[in-house]
């Protein structure tokens, strides 16, 4: 019954990356720039709206910081990923280059990469 338990546990945790790479990937990097491999997210041009478009991507990068604390994560790694949106929110508030920060910073993915790596740590406990 145990192992059950495990598995069921193990199966939720990798439904969750799955969501938040989805997410990561939708909010950070999901419209390619022609010409170039570089790539932005949804969040990178909502932040162009001054003020609202920045506040409405810390809204979006809680969904991160929600899974985190649904899945039982440490209070260490939730104060890791509330100072990533805090550096994003932050550093997107200045015109013009808060912009490009925004592009470059990629909080959710950042976010995403740090949970990814304490869960997976944690299921090979």
């Amino acid at each position: 019954m145990n192992d059950k338990k495990h598995d069921n546990t193990h199966l939720e945790t990798q439904a969750a990356i799955a969501r938040l790479e989805r997410f990561s990937k939708l909010t950070d990097s999901s419209i390619g720039i022609p010409f170039t491999k570089f790539n932005i997210g949804l969040e990178a041009v909502i932040g162009l709206i001054p003020v609202i478009g920045d506040a409405a991507g810390l809204i979006l990068s809680s969904y991160v910081l929600v899974e985190a604390q649904r899945l039982g994560v440490s209070k260490r790694i939730k104060t890791k990923i509330i100072i990533n949106m805090l550096i994003d929110f932050v550093g997107g508030l200045v015109p013009f280059f808060g912009d490009i920060f925004d592009a470059f910073f990629k909080a959710n993915t950042r976010n995403t990469r740090l949970l990814k790596k304490y869960l997976n740590a944690q299921l090979a406990n």
